[in-house]
């Protein structure tokens, strides 16, 4: 019997695939086909980042009204919180549904947005877009932070794993350790033009794989007896 739950197999299937279409489009040295169709604006794997996000917050929902009900009043907040920032982060991704739905770009972000969108992840400040700094190197490092220290630390380090579950921080496992360096490894390595599309869209599944199974369950059971 498979230890991982079907829906860990669905999204690691897709994480699969994504990685290996990327390293066979980098072989083939089809870059060119990279950026206009797998990793095009408007495409596949941005509108799945988008989805992936969404669905994650679905569930950081879901296990947040469940706290709640349970009197964890605290802890469903906290969680209800951090659900806001993916949802947040799955409207950025799609510029809230600027392209979707087809309005226009009007005053500030006219002005500020280097793509002329309604998003914040892409203004500029003095020369400087948002993206490649706080979206960008600090986003980056906080996520491999999360994704490949917390893991090995949790079991381990006692006021690591007191901290993280004060804070209702769904750990994550070693398998989502595992796919997290072996995809910042093999975007660092390829030579892709909107390489970093992928690394978006690996990061929003295994979101939403650490939310559904996180490494740390017990913080999140509601079965037992309330838990402020």
């Amino acid at each position: 019997m498979s230890r991982f739950s079907f829906a860990d197999q669905v999204i690691f299937g897709f994480l699969n695939a994504t990685l290996v279409f990327t390293l066979a489009y980098a072989v083939l040295d089809f870059g060119p086909q990279f950026a206009t169709g797998f990793a095009i604006e408007d495409g596949p794997i941005e509108y799945g980042t988008a989805v992936a996000l969404f669905m994650a917050s679905l569930v950081l929902f879901w296990r947040a009204i469940r706290l709640g009900r349970a009197a964890r009043i605290g802890a469903g907040l906290l969680v209800a919180f951090y659900a806001l920032i993916f949802v947040f982060g799955a409207g950025e991704e799609i510029s809230w549904g600027q392209r979707i739905i087809g309005w226009e770009t009007t005053g500030y972000f006219l002005e500020n947005n280097r793509q002329y969108e309604t998003n914040l992840h892409n203004l500029a400040f003095g020369g400087e877009q948002l993206a490649k700094t706080l979206f960008g190197s600090v986003l980056t490092t906080i996520l491999l932070l999360y994704l490949v220290v917390l893991p090995p630390l949790y079991p381990r380090v006692r006021w690591i794993a007191k901290l993280a579950d004060a804070l209702m921080v769904p750990v994550p496992g070693l398998r989502h350790t595992i796919i997290a360096v072996v995809a910042s490894l093999l975007v660092a390595a390829v030579d892709l033009p909107r390489k970093w599309e992928v690394y978006e869209f690996i990061f929003g599944l295994l979101s939403l794989s650490i939310f559904i199974g996180p490494a740390n369950p017990a913080r999140f059971d509601t079965s037992g007896a309330s838990e402020k």
